[in-house]
């Protein structure tokens, strides 16, 4: 079992990838939105009740697809709610079920994350739209994906495109 841990800023293009990477592979596709939107219809966005059931929600289907040996790719936005060791949690987890995590990181410039995020694909999943808010929650991104592992590949978003850096997983990654 193989779990792809697809992780990047706001609209670097993760689920696009994702998708792509997914219809290529026969992967399940389980993006950090299924868990997020579900939880957040309770709970309100980074309220105790929201993280302890976000994490909860995220490590055990991740646990069970390994045990079942069911290969996953897995969306990801490192942002403050979210604890800093919580990919390590993943990897001991995935692991300890028999399965193997890759890291794959999704960069992009300021410029082309802030012209993207006003597409209105984004709309569907209640993702960050607002500019304004991106420019106050930059820096405290930037520190949260400072703290995740290291790559197995990172690739530059705005300087491919989709389908190209859907193919490099795959093929980077003999999936």
């Amino acid at each position: 079992m193989k779990l792809v841990f697809i992780y990047g800023p706001a609209a670097a293009g993760k689920l696009t990838i994702a998708r792509l990477v997914a219809e290529q592979t026969g992967y399940a596709l389980f993006h950090n939105h299924l868990i997020v939107d579900a939880v957040a219809a309770v709970f309100p966005f980074g309220s105790p009740e929201f993280v302890r059931l976000r994490k909860a929600f995220w490590l055990e289907t991740m646990m069970t697809a390994a045990r079942e040996r069911r290969s996953l790719i897995f969306t990801f936005a490192p942002e403050p709610s979210v604890e800093p060791d919580f990919p390590g949690r993943v990897r001991r987890t995935v692991e300890a079920a028999g399965g193997e995590v890759i890291f794959v990181a999704l960069t992009i410039s300021e410029a082309e994350q802030e012209r993207r995020l006003l597409a209105p694909d984004r709309e569907a999943f209640g993702k960050l739209r607002s500019v304004a808010l991106l420019r106050e929650l930059r820096a405290d991104m930037a520190v949260c994906m400072g703290a995740m592992p290291s790559p197995v590949l990172s690739i530059a978003t705005d300087e491919v495109s989709a389908a190209e850096a859907a193919a490099l997983i795959v093929e980077q990654l003999a999936l």
